[in-house]
């Protein structure tokens, strides 16, 4: 295989693309006093969050226990050692806990506190400045595109770590 210009290398297009959009949201997170809210925690706070919106939407039905920590992660696409320090950095800031699954002594569940609720709204207005900021020049129709074929890279590969 030739030499490739890393500008026409999608690998390092989506790594670059990835490390600078996670160094201008750390900056915002900064710049708005949340930054006890890091970049790392986004995708278990919006699976989160979700969860949680979920269970105030249907009433919880008694589900104040949290999301099963494995789930969490598998959701989230990380690995379990990953996870394991995640939650102790988000919990050290105070976002999330751990508790015991009323059902399952073994299972560990990941439980939102007030404060990672309460920060829900900011943190989200300020992904949407970053998304907006990053997608100034760009045309509706070329973001949505390029949404959707992010969305297919990551169902190809997460399909081809299976194997």
């Amino acid at each position: 295989m030739e030499s490739q210009h890393p500008n026409d290398c999608l690998y390092y297009l989506v790594t670059r693309v990835s490390l600078s959009l996670t160094s201008l949201l750390k900056k915002r997170l900064v710049e708005s006093g949340c930054d006890f809210v890091k970049p790392a925690y986004i995708g278990v706070l919006l699976w989160l969050w979700m969860d949680d919106g979920m269970g105030t939407m249907l009433g919880k039905f008694g589900k104040d226990e949290g999301i099963k920590l494995n789930d969490l992660g598998k959701l989230a696409g990380l690995e379990p050692s990953s996870m394991t320090g995640l939650i102790d950095r988000m919990e050290k800031d105070g976002l999330a806990v751990r508790a015991n699954d009323p059902k399952d002594r073994r299972v560990t569940n990941i439980q939102l506190t007030q404060k990672g609720i309460n920060v829900r709204k900011h943190i989200l207005e300020i992904m949407d400045t970053v998304t907006k900021e990053i997608f100034a020049t760009i045309p509706k129709k070329q973001e949505d595109i390029a949404l959707d074929v992010l969305k297919k890279i990551l169902i190809s590969a997460s399909n081809l770590e299976k194997f």
